[in-house]
């Protein structure tokens, strides 16, 4: 509570007026001071004021950072606290670019999320200067076999007003020569898709969270047996607490170590490999200049991102890789896993069938076991939310789901029930 005293009023007048009676101020301060003065001393009690709700935000990533950002503008003091800071190497919200779509599959909350979310990032964008989403479109490649995810992408995306343009095989092939579509009977073009710029986006949203007047600690969470609802503050790793009214977990990979009990398995970090080969020179069919982001729905659902500033022509296998201890683990790519994507180029954009790699990288996906987000308050601590479950397709829903979860927090709501904890049982 902020305590408003005589006192502190008499300082005031004294200050801006060199007076020692409120009486020639009582227009602006709406009450008669002189009848004031009679009625009351120097002791008198004083006016309270509701403090700010403070709320402490751990993880600062896609889910944390935007998170902290949304309860920020909504009116809570907001503590926001990582390990190593946001879009660090080691997070799953790290690395070079993100893939922004609305193609989702039937009967998904993801594809009006996604249409949210891009209109968030641009409103974001604006306030900030700064370019952060690249609309160069998307390309869903649909192959032979079950195209339900595709079919049933088409009526949400409609009504999420995201535009969508079915093509045919020759219509890609007219639109991008250095394609080879061979196995591929149809597909999707979304314009307004394309990639975000991931860790850039992390530190901008960061910057955004300060200069709004947000507090920032990095440490790690050194609190033990988080899943016990008696604790009444938390520990950090240099020694400090943060004591809050609400505490939101988004703490990506590791949600699962710090709440073994009611998180555990259901979060489950796995290695995923990428891979930035390079174009001959001159060669610019491999950029954002002449190319889409691109999905490929064979036997294996592997996707690319063009371009970026030079960085190479980006190649990753969506395939669930092996589990992945995300604080200790090395981060070294798999030579069977080059071996394949370099088969998979060789066969799908044959003129980059001798490119050099040029970079690669190992994050994680910190899958839920239905590859929903986990959004949900604690069973034994209702004022402890838990965020998770991004499952490789988290990121560029950042700003649609801090809005969203802003509003839940604060106004004290139930999660939709697609992202609740009791939708895995006891």
């Amino acid at each position: 509570m902020v305590s408003i005293t005589r006192r502190w009023l008499l300082k005031v007048c004294a200050a801006v007026g060199g007076s020692s009676t409120l009486a020639g101020w009582s227009p602006f301060l709406k009450f008669n001071s002189t009848n004031m003065l009679k009625q009351a001393d120097e002791d008198a009690a004083p006016i309270k004021v509701e403090a700010k709700t403070h709320i402490a935000v751990i993880g600062a990533g896609a889910f944390g950072g935007w998170t902290a950002l949304y309860l920020l503008r909504r009116g809570a003091r907001v503590t926001l606290v990582d390990g190593w800071g946001p879009g660090n190497s080691r997070a799953s919200s790290g690395g070079e670019t993100r893939v922004i779509r609305g193609t989702y599959g039937p009967s998904q909350p993801y594809t009006k999320m996604a249409a949210r979310a891009t209109q968030l990032w641009k409103e974001n964008e604006k306030r900030w200067n700064l370019k952060l989403m690249h609309q160069i479109g998307v390309l869903w490649m649909v192959t032979a076999g079950d195209d339900q995810f595709e079919r049933g992408s088409l009526p949400l995306l409609r009504d999420a007003g995201l535009a969508s343009q079915e093509l045919s095989v020759q219509e890609m092939a007219t639109r991008w020569p250095q394609i080879n579509l061979e196995g591929v009977h149809w597909g999707i073009y979304e314009p307004e898709g394309g990639f975000l710029t991931a860790r850039v986006a992390c530190q901008a949203v960061f910057d955004g969270f300060l200069a709004e007047g947000g507090e920032y600690r990095q440490a790690a969470v050194a609190q033990p047996d988080l899943d016990n609802g008696k604790w009444n503050s938390l520990s950090l790793s240099d020694g400090s607490k943060v004591t809050a009214d609400q505490y939101v977990f988004a703490c990506g990979p590791w949600l699962g170590k710090l709440f073994p009990e009611t998180i555990g398995g259901r979060i489950r970090p796995t290695k995923q490999d990428v891979f930035f080969f390079g174009a001959p020179a001159g060669d610019d069919r491999f950029t954002e200049a002449r190319m889409p982001v691109w999905a490929d729905h064979r036997d294996r659902f592997i996707y690319g991102i063009p371009g970026n500033d030079g960085r190479g022509f980006k190649v990753a296998d969506d395939t669930r890789g092996a589990e992945f201890d995300p604080t200790s683990g090395e981060r070294t790519i798999s030579a069977e896993g080059l071996k394949s994507v370099r088969d998979y180029i060789a066969f799908r954009f044959p003129a980059l069938k001798d490119a050099p790699l040029l970079e690669t990288r190992v994050c994680q996906y910190e899958n839920s076991p239905d590859n929903n987000f986990i959004i949900d308050r604690h069973p034994a601590r209702k004022n402890v939310w838990l965020l998770g479950g991004g499952s490789g397709h988290g990121f560029k829903h950042g700003p649609a789901l801090g809005e969203m979860v802003a509003g839940w927090v604060l106004e004290q709501k139930s999660p939709d029930a697609e992202f609740r904890l009791g939708r895995f049982g006891k």
